[in-house]
């Protein structure tokens, strides 16, 4: 039985929900991808890695070698905290390029292909140009990542890009609501709290 509770994906951005890998939504801190298994179970809990593929590069991995791709998962992840905090609030500038380059140093990495495939019942033919992954190695469990954080910055707006105000939650969300007036990862949790906090501030000023 896992030691973890369910990964967390409040963020609105794949991105951020991997930001958020790491947090502290009530007391605890929580660290989802802190050794092998942890990465393995977050990227499916993500899915962005195919079950049986998870299943072969586990079976293939040398003791150690998933546990060391799992710390190169979390320096990613702090490197892009800090790329996140010092951009956020505000649309990306031109200036922030240079900003990215341990982010393209990893995507040029990847092992993309194209190829034709069947596509069955569509109306537009029996065939579809497919993108496809080799996972020639463990490592290769970064480029979904990589991939998920080059779409945040390449099509999410930095000025929506925000912290939960509840404390001591340390999540990010991207605030697609309307007016953009969102405050908590989630009023299930943190919302709640607020609201019962104020609750309580109201009931002790008007006993006062």
């Amino acid at each position: 039985m896992s030691r973890r509770p369910p990964a967390l994906f409040v963020g609105d951005a794949l991105g951020l929900d991997f930001m958020n890998s790491i947090a502290t939504p009530i007391d605890t801190p929580v660290d989802w991808i802190d050794d092998g298994e942890g990465l393995l179970s977050w990227l499916e809990q993500a899915r962005l890695v195919p079950a049986d593929v998870l299943e072969g590069i586990r079976a293939q991995a040398v003791p150690g070698e998933l546990d060391e791709v799992a710390g190169q998962a979390r320096s990613l992840r702090e490197w892009f905290r800090g790329f996140v905090r010092q951009h956020m609030g505000r649309p990306l500038a031109a200036e922030a390029l240079p900003h990215l380059k341990p982010l393209n140093r990893l995507l040029e990495r990847d092992e993309m292909f194209s190829r034709v495939s069947s596509q069955p019942e569509s109306s537009n033919g029996h065939f579809q140009l497919q993108m496809v992954r080799r996972w020639r190695t463990s490592e290769a469990l970064l480029m979904p990542i990589a991939e998920a954080l080059a779409q945040l910055v390449c099509i999410e707006d930095f000025s929506n890009v925000k912290a939960c105000d509840g404390h001591p939650c340390t999540l990010f969300f991207a605030d697609h609501t309307r007016g953009h007036a969102r405050r908590w990862c989630s009023m299930a949790i943190c919302g709640n709290r607020a609201k019962q906090a104020a609750h309580r501030y109201r009931a002790k000023a008007h006993r006062v």
